[in-house]
């Protein structure tokens, strides 16, 4: 049964593929974060062991938002690691337990995701006319932030 919320097919259509990017973005971050998380090695492992684990947790639960987001616009969530990757923004990088990298990779991809989210949420208010995907967006983006925020002040 189509969704009949106030915005047109067209619309949604286009708003769930920004979500579904999204979703594929959000994706290849908790995969990075689970891998760095194993993987960390160093005299502040544990900080760092559950530093990862914080943010894997908050990241699986937004995962479940954005796919939650998508069906509620009426269209379908992307499910598939090749259908992730091939619509991602970020790199799954290279293995590496050195903590500088790990960081600055994770860091890349926190202000990617934000810049990609601040550059849509115009386009889904105001083109699309989806104004609780862009409050929606918005929320995402906060939590994006403070994450990048709490990356730079652990590279100093």
């Amino acid at each position: 049964m189509k969704a009949n919320i106030g915005i047109n097919e067209k619309n949604s259509l286009a708003v769930a593929t920004i979500l579904n990017k999204l979703l594929a973005d959000e994706h290849v971050l908790y995969v990075k974060l689970r891998n760095y998380h194993w993987n960390i090695e160093g005299s502040n492992f544990m900080e760092m062991h559950k530093f990862y684990e914080t943010q894997y947790g908050a990241i699986g639960e937004e995962i479940d938002e954005v796919a939650e987001r998508i069906r509620k616009i009426g269209h379908y969530a992307e499910g598939r690691m090749k259908d992730f990757l091939k619509l991602t923004n970020l790199n799954e990088g290279n293995y590496t337990n050195d903590q500088r990298k790990q960081l600055q990779s994770l860091l890349y991809d926190h202000e990617t995701i934000i810049r990609e989210i601040r550059k849509n949420i115009p386009v889904v208010e105001d083109k699309y006319k989806d104004i609780g995907s862009s409050d929606f967006l918005t929320g995402l983006m906060k939590e994006h932030e403070k994450w990048a925020w709490m990356i730079r002040s652990y590279l100093g």
